[in-house]
């Protein structure tokens, strides 16, 4: 317990000492921290590059993919018939308007900072 006693004496006798100490510590560390965020933001700009391109790219094949999807007869309204929570949400008069949907498209927010990322 004496050593104990020992280590807070020297902590506490010059408290101006550890409150510099303290305060360039926290300054250190905003300064890796805001090191961190640069690298992130650069990081979140690459990403949205090679999304963008990739959206290119899959387009034609969403567009084939489209095209099959409009001659199988009720396709829309089987597919969300068949996810376990979309099922849920329709109900009878929406079922009728699904029947008659032959495309469905997402548009692409292209924004990947704002963490919402849409596919058609």
């Amino acid at each position: 317990m004496v050593g104990d006693r020992t280590k807070k004496q020297k902590l506490t006798e010059n408290p101006e000492e550890v409150d510099a100490e303290l305060i360039l510590s926290i300054e250190k560390l905003q300064e890796i921290q805001d090191d961190l965020e640069k690298i992130n933001d650069e990081a979140s700009d690459k990403v949205l590059e090679i999304e963008q391109k990739y959206n290119e790219i899959r387009k034609p094949v969403y567009d084939k993919r489209n095209e099959i999807i409009k001659s199988i007869p009720d396709f829309w309204l089987n597919a969300f018939l068949s996810h376990p929570t979309l099922s849920e949400l329709l109900n009878d008069e929406d079922q009728k308007i699904f029947k008659y949907l032959s495309s469905l498209e997402v548009e692409d927010n292209k924004d990947v900072k704002s963490g919402i990322h849409n596919h058609p």
